[in-house]
């Protein structure tokens, strides 16, 4: 089969054109640095000439409100557009869990009208909700410093691998639509606060600051956590590799 992957030279692109390309389907990575576009739409209709699945993980390269939403509504448009014009079988996208529950962040509504876009695309499709990404401590702790400190909200979420969120990507692209959404997280929860603290602390000496402070009115990417803002519902599926484990090897 011939897969489209948006986004492929990424973090989870990268993981997933090795997965499929290991399991020997034709893998075709498609970004702007391949001349692929997908806010524009140049070249999409070439790259998805004989594609059965496309998989969209492409990120908007600003979190800011307008032009995070600009990205995530023209990509997806055109994508949909171009995959229904060239009978692509299955449209695959990477979104968040919780994504419909934090109207607040600017990021995650964002993610909201990118799943509305592919579900009223006209291509069988599958959403995959993921919790954060084990890769993006570092991120998140960046974005919560607040003068001398990072102030987190003790709010439980359930982060993942990247390398869980890959393999599940290519599971579900190899399957049939499930026209709907899939849940993806890591292994267990924990509160913010303190899987920042854990982070920080085994990396040591290369992060300019330490402190973690709790408050629970802490905003993340502008969304206030309860424990129910970013944890998944029942029935989602688990990934194997715990934080632990992931941080002895990054």
């Amino acid at each position: 089969m011939k897969f489209v992957i948006i986004g492929g030279s990424g973090l989870i692109g990268g993981k997933l054109v090795h997965l499929l390309r290991a399991a020997g389907h034709d893998v075709v990575p498609a970004s702007p640095a391949t001349g692929v576009n997908t806010v524009t739409g140049e070249g999409l209709a070439a790259a998805l000439e004989g594609a059965q699945v496309v998989v969209d993980v492409a990120n908007s390269p600003s979190f800011e409100d307008a032009a995070v939403l600009a990205f995530f509504q023209a990509s997806a448009g055109n994508l949909v557009s171009a995959a229904r014009a060239a009978g692509v079988a299955h449209v695959v996208a990477l979104s968040v869990v919780g994504a419909d529950r934090n109207p607040d962040s600017g990021y995650l509504r964002a993610k909201v009208a990118q799943e509305a876009a592919v579900t009223a695309g006209g291509v069988p499709f599958t959403i995959v909700r993921a919790t954060q990404f084990y890769e993006f401590s570092h991120a998140i702790a960046q974005s919560s410093v607040v003068g001398d400190t990072v102030r987190l909200p003790p709010a439980l979420f359930q982060p993942v691998a990247a390398d869980d969120v890959a393999a599940t990507l290519a599971d579900v692209a190899q399957a049939a639509p499930h026209n709907g959404i899939v849940e993806l997280a890591g292994p267990e929860p924990v509160r913010m606060d303190e899987h920042i603290r854990r982070f920080l602390a085994a990396h040591e000496g290369s992060e300019p600051i330490q402190d973690v402070t709790t408050d629970p009115h802490a905003r993340y990417f502008g969304a206030e956590l309860d424990d129910t803002s970013l944890t998944p519902g029942p029935g989602a599926r688990l990934g194997a590799i715990h934080f632990v484990d992931w941080l002895g090897k990054s």
